[in-house]
Parts: C-alpha cells; sequence; structure tokens
C-alpha cells in the first residue's frame, strides 16, 4: 500500500497515481485540458476505486478485482488488422495513437490529440456522476482518439471500423461523434489485443444522434487474457433518431463496458443487444441506462450470455421514465446460458417509471443446454460436442441475424463461432 495525502491506496491505485505523475509533463492539453486532468486525478485520489459498497459498482468490486496496472510504455506499437467486415472503411488507433486518413466528403475528421491541444475537449474531460470512474480515470490519461462529425444526409455506403488495437501498456482513447440528420451509417468499434503483454485500457465513446438519423453501432470487443478493459459509450438520440446497438464482449481478464442512452426526441427508438461470451476465470460487466424523457419513444434490450469454466459475468439494466415521457414502450430482457457447475451469472434490471401511460417490462432467465434438443441432434449422429456447440451457437446468433446486413451478419456470425470453438 501506498500513501497519498493519509489515505492508503491499493497497488493499483497507486500505480495509476505514479502514472499520472509521470506522464503528465507528456499528456497533450493546453493549460485548461491539464487543469480539468489535475481535477479528476485529485478526484480519483480522494476517491479510490470504487468498491461493492458503490451501488453501480455492486457486483463489480473494483477496488479489490483490479491487482496491478501496467506501466505505461512510451513509444510501444502496434499494427492495425484487417476489419471485420472486408471493404469496410478503416480509422485505427494503435496503443492509443490515433493513424488518421482522408474520408469521404462529409465527413469531418479530426485527431482527439489535437482537441486536447487547442482547448475544445477541455469540457468534456469531466465525469458522468460521483460514481463514472471510467470517465474519470480515461480523461486523466487520455491522449488521443477521433473527433468524428457526419453531414446531414450523409449515407455511408460501406462500414466504418474504428479500431483500437494495442499490445501492452496503458491505453486510453476518445471518440466523439456526432451524426446529422438524416444520417445513415453502420460503425463498428472494435477492440483488440494482439500481444500477450498485459494492458489496461480505457475508451469512452460520446456519440449523438440528430432527429431522424439510423445509425447501427456494433462494439465489439476481443481484448486478451491478461487484459482490463474500461468501456463506456454515452448516446444522445433527437426526434425519430434510431440506434441500433449491438455490444459483443469475447475477450478480457477483467472488463467493465457501460452503456448510458438518452432517448431526448419524439419518436426516438433505442435496440439493444449484447452477448457475452465469457469464459476462463475472466469478469466481464455489461452495465446500462436508459432515459426516455419525452413521449413517444420506444427502446428494446435484450442480453444474451454464455458461461463457462470459472467465469463470472454481470448485467445491469435500468430504463428511467420520466414524468413527461407519456407512451412509453420499453422491454429488456437478459437469456443465461449457464455451461459450469464454477460459472456465475448475476443480472439486475431494474425500472424506474414516473409516467403512467406507458408500457414497460423486464426479465431475466438462466439456463442450461435443451436436453431435448441435444438428444435430438445426437440421434441423427452428431457428436455430443458438436452437437452442444451448434445449440450454444444458435443461442447466440438469432440475435445477430437481427442485423439483417448479410456481410455483416456473416463477419459477426464467423468471429462468434470462432470464439466458441476455442472455449467449448
Amino acid at each position: 500500500m501506498n500513501i497519498q495525502a493519509g489515505i492508503k491506496l491499493t497497488a493499483a491505485e497507486a500505480a495509476l497515481v505514479d502514472a499520472y505523475n509521470e506522464q503528465i509533463g507528456d499528456l497533450p492539453g493546453d493549460g485548461a485540458t491539464i487543469a480539468a486532468r489535475d481535477m479528476l486525478l485529485s478526484e480519483f485520489k480522494a476517491a479510490g476505486l470504487p468498491n461493492r459498497r458503490v451501488e453501480a459498482w455492486h457486483y463489480t468490486d473494483l477496488k479489490s478485482l483490479l491487482r496491478s496496472v501496467p506501466n505505461f510504455e512510451l513509444g510501444a506499437r502496434a499494427n492495425r488488422v484487417d476489419p471485420i467486415v472486408p471493404g469496410s472503411i478503416v480509422l485505427s488507433v494503435t496503443n492509443g495513437q490515433a493513424n488518421e486518413r482522408s474520408l469521404q466528403g462529409g465527413i469531418s475528421l479530426k485527431s482527439y490529440s489535437d482537441a486536447l491541444q487547442d482547448g475544445t475537449a477541455a469540457e468534456r474531460l469531466v465525469e458522468r456522476d460521483r460514481d463514472d470512474t471510467i470517465a474519470q480515470i480515461n480523461g486523466s490519461f487520455v491522449r488521443d482518439g477521433f473527433v468524428l462529425d457526419f453531414a446531414d444526409g450523409l449515407e455511408l455506403d460501406a462500414p466504418l471500423e474504428i479500431q483500437s488495437v494495442q499490445n501492452c501498456g496503458q491505453v486510453n482513447t476518445r471518440f466523439p461523434v456526432r451524426f446529422g440528420k438524416g444520417a445513415r451509417a453502420t460503425v463498428i468499434e472494435r477492440h483488440l489485443a494482439v500481444g500477450d503483454e498485459a494492458s489496461f485500457v480505457t475508451s469512452v465513446s460520446d456519440v449523438k444522434l440528430e432527429d431522424d438519423a439510423e445509425i447501427t453501432w456494433i462494439i465489439f470487443q476481443s481484448q486478451g487474457e491478461a487484459d482490463t478493459h474500461l468501456g463506456q459509450l454515452k448516446a444522445a438520440l433527437g426526434a425519430n433518431a434510431k440506434l441500433r446497438l449491438y455490444v459483443i464482449n469475447a475477450g478480457g481478464k477483467l472488463v467493465r463496458q457501460e452503456v448510458h442512452v438518452t432517448v431526448a426526441g419524439e419518436g426516438a427508438d433505442l435496440t439493444l443487444r449484447g452477448i457475452n461470451l465469457l469464459g476462463g476465470d475472466s469478469h466481464t460487466d455489461l452495465t446500462f441506462t436508459v432515459g426516455h424523457n419525452v413521449p413517444h419513444t420506444t427502446s428494446s434490450e435484450v442480453i444474451r450470455n454464455v458461461v463457462f469454466d470459472r467465469a463470472k459475468g454481470v448485467f445491469q439494466g435500468q430504463i428511467r421514465v420520466a414524468p413527461d415521457a407519456q407512451k412509453t414502450d420499453a422491454k429488456m430482457s437478459c437469456n443465461t446460458l449457464l455451461l459450469s457447475d464454477d460459472a456465475e451469472f448475476s443480472a439486475k434490471p431494474e425500472l424506474e417509471i414516473f409516467a403512467d401511460d406507458v408500457q414497460c417490462g423486464h426479465g431475466a432467465t438462466v439456463i442450461d443446454i435443451n436436453h431435448t434438443q441435444l438428444f435430438y441432434l445426437m440421434a441423427r449422429g452428431i457428436p455430443e460436442n458438436k452437437a452442444r456447440a451448434m445449440l450454444v451457437n444458435a443461442f447466440v446468433a438469432e440475435i445477430v441475424e437481427e442485423l439483417e446486413d448479410e456481410p455483416l451478419v456473416e463477419a459477426l456470425e464467423g468471429v462468434i463461432s470462432e470464439w466458441l470453438e476455442k472455449h467449448a
């Protein structure tokens, strides 16, 4: 334990404080940005990492689970990889450094490092609330990322893959993205490791959909077996905007992915689909909140979890309906397939409803392989292990097929099948 201002810090907390002191002279930013970083780091030192007594972190006691943080590796480099969907437009961040490239007309692109340097990012380096540890740590250390702005009416012909690749050390990125009125696009936010050394990764995406925008946003996380990944996506939906959001966790030792959505325009619609593929002795937490703040909005959330070995998983989902949000239609479900006696999964769906003319519901189930279906397949000559794999694959493939984009569906089914073959 280290001592900072009379407060005992865990090894991981002390490592983060030491890393800040070592990096502060090299972190990009003008005076206002550095002041914002200092404020966030001071708050972190005062509060430390959250433990189970903090309600939002009750099932992911970060103070106990995060036992070490690797050193920041100045000059470390990782190479970009082929996109998940062939033919995609690729924006890559390798070991925390953005690699800029030209994009089609109608898309404004700027490195987040430049936004930090010119001060335009300073006021946004603040946490969402007092429990927002991810944005607090990220705001203290973030070095790069991309700022993207899509013009009104712009339609992308191919998916845009924003990939963050690392092979060691500490990586902290941000991706503020605005979609103009009526914009149409598919974005894949991809986080992956290409080395065996441990990494500590934080990433914050801030997405705004203007009126009538229709966006598919996919978060695909496949970090290494020793990696910590703390991710957050914040989204705001304008009138009649439609966001299809997919979160796929398929890696990492310690993972927390937060999704916070504000439905701010009438007629807006949110579709969230989550797939958590958990194995080994990993701990993965998907925490989600959606706030319906105006009338006539809809949301639908379906989470599917497959848990092997000694893995532990968490889903926390909260739907909040404001007093003025009449005619809200919101539904949430969490379905878990436990495939080991040592596996664990905790589900905490919540509704907070302050309007009286709404349709809202939630549910959670935990099941094993359907033995009738397993017997049916084995009776037709399919070996038991292959039959089990087929049933597990079908459990999650049903979610992916909702995308109705054949190249995208095939690509995601491929990476999911590859993970299942490795672990099943």
